[in-house]
């Protein structure tokens, strides 16, 4: 297999679909039904679910330590650390603020120094799901009342874990939310490599979900 000279990135491409259909609709959620031309000239149905897009914050403290959540998720049967992530509930909305909503609501933290740490998509294969997980530092207690949660937020558990025992857990395959492992493992390349300070601002562009200033 020969190298590849040139520097590797994904680009934006999109087949012909010859006609497309919505089976079920969900209350954030829908499954999409693509009749999409193949290269060779074939046509193929593909279903996959539309989503409305995530963000995630790596809350970072002074000590090193990163903010992680455990909370149940029904489809998978467990009860998953996590770190604050939430669904980008409004068209346009700007992906900053809606982390930073989402670490105030589940951790009722603020943050003064945000980065993106790095966008992912998580399961390309079946989902339209986009995730842009933020790096947050300089933290401390958000001001006001607590938020209130409800359903699986309301048995959410709380923990300040040192980012190498989250690094230890990912590869011992004792952790796997995706935002949690993508992020850990996201941080520890930065700072074994060109350090935080490196990364994009908050307010990089977003191509897979375009967003207001």
């Amino acid at each position: 297999m020969g190298q590849h000279s040139e520097r590797l990135r994904d680009s934006a491409e999109e087949w012909q679909v010859v006609d497309t259909a919505t089976p079920f609709t969900g209350n954030k959620t829908s499954v999409r039904t693509d009749r999409v031309v193949m290269p060779d000239g074939t046509v193929v149905s593909r279903d996959y679910q539309v989503h409305p897009g995530s963000v995630a914050a790596l809350a970072l403290d002074d000590a090193g330590r990163v903010l992680v959540l455990r909370q149940y998720r029904h489809p998978v049967r467990q009860k998953l650390w996590e770190i604050p992530a939430g669904l980008l509930d409004v068209p346009g909305e700007n992906p900053l603020h809606a982390a930073q909503r989402e670490l105030y609501e589940e951790a009722h933290v603020k943050a003064e120094d945000w980065r993106v740490l790095t966008d992912v998509y998580t399961t390309p294969g079946g989902c339209d799901e986009a995730v842009r997980i933020f790096l947050a530092r300089n933290l401390s207690e958000a001001e006001g009342e607590r938020f209130e949660v409800e359903e699986e937020e309301s048995d959410m558990e709380h923990a300040r874990v040192p980012l190498q025992e989250l690094v230890r857990g990912v590869l011992a395959g004792e952790l796997h939310n995706n935002c949690l492992v993508v992020g850990v493992l996201s941080l520890a390349a930065a700072l074994a490599g060109d350090g935080v300070e490196s990364l994009r601002p908050a307010d990089a562009p977003w191509p897979a979900r375009p967003f207001e200033a």
